[in-house]
């Protein structure tokens, strides 16, 4: 992948644009390609895969939650982790962060699925892997998005101060392992998905978490419950 075709924040260009160099990434273009050539549907669409860096730029970033897969079926994955576009039917695992979110704030369960009001916030919603094929949960990942995300994991770590990372889930605290728990904030529970969530992700107090240490650090609290 070249840069300079690269539709990205110029923020995240500037942390993470050598990235696209590394030959890594020339082999995740070629696969992609491979992908087309084969008349694989791909999610999210192209002008989406790069979603959560655009939405969020790298001098923005206050929070981290971090994903593992693009939902793969149609309609459905717009470059967000755990959202989905309005209109589209709530997937379990985000029914579940918002029980969560309307028990700590005492609210109703919010309707519209997308995060992109918490990404304009400053909520980096990041994938491990930033593309999937249609139907099939995984079938991009140990293609070479992972080194990618740690890469822009690791320039927020380095070069961000007092920034929440919230990893739900044993894939997410993995990657997360470097994250330097001195200068930042790291908040663990299972993950959300309903085979998980009432092991502890439920009742976690996460949302209210952030927003006590934005709080405490100068910053202003994310409206979790606005849509």
């Amino acid at each position: 992948m070249n840069s300079d075709a690269i539709k990205l924040d110029p923020s995240w260009l500037a942390a993470i644009g050598s990235e696209f160099d590394q030959p890594y990434m020339q082999k995740l273009k070629q696969f992609l390609l491979e992908e087309k050539t084969l008349r694989h549907s791909v999610y999210p669409h192209g002008d989406h895969i790069f979603n959560a860096l655009n939405a969020t730029p790298f001098d923005r970033v206050r929070v981290v939650i971090i994903g593992q897969d693009p939902y793969h079926g149609e309609g459905q994955a717009h470059g967000l982790c755990f959202s989905v576009q309005s209109g589209v039917a709530l997937p379990p695992s985000l029914i579940n962060i918002y029980k969560e979110i309307a028990a700590e704030y005492g609210c109703a369960i919010l309707k519209s699925g997308d995060l992109t009001r918490w990404a304009k916030q400053g909520v980096l919603l990041l994938n491990a892997t930033l593309t999937v094929r249609a139907g099939q949960a995984g079938s991009h990942q140990n293609k070479g998005w992972e080194a990618f995300t740690d890469a822009a994991i690791r320039a927020v770590n380095d070069r961000r101060e007092s920034v929440v990372f919230l990893l739900w889930g044993a894939y997410a605290q993995k990657k997360g392992a470097f994250i330097d728990r001195t200068r930042h904030a790291v908040l663990t529970a299972p993950h959300p998905s309903p085979l998980s969530a009432h092991r502890g992700f439920l009742g976690c107090g996460h949302f209210r978490a952030v927003n006590d240490y934005l709080i405490q650090h100068g910053q202003k609290p994310i409206d979790w419950v606005g849509e």
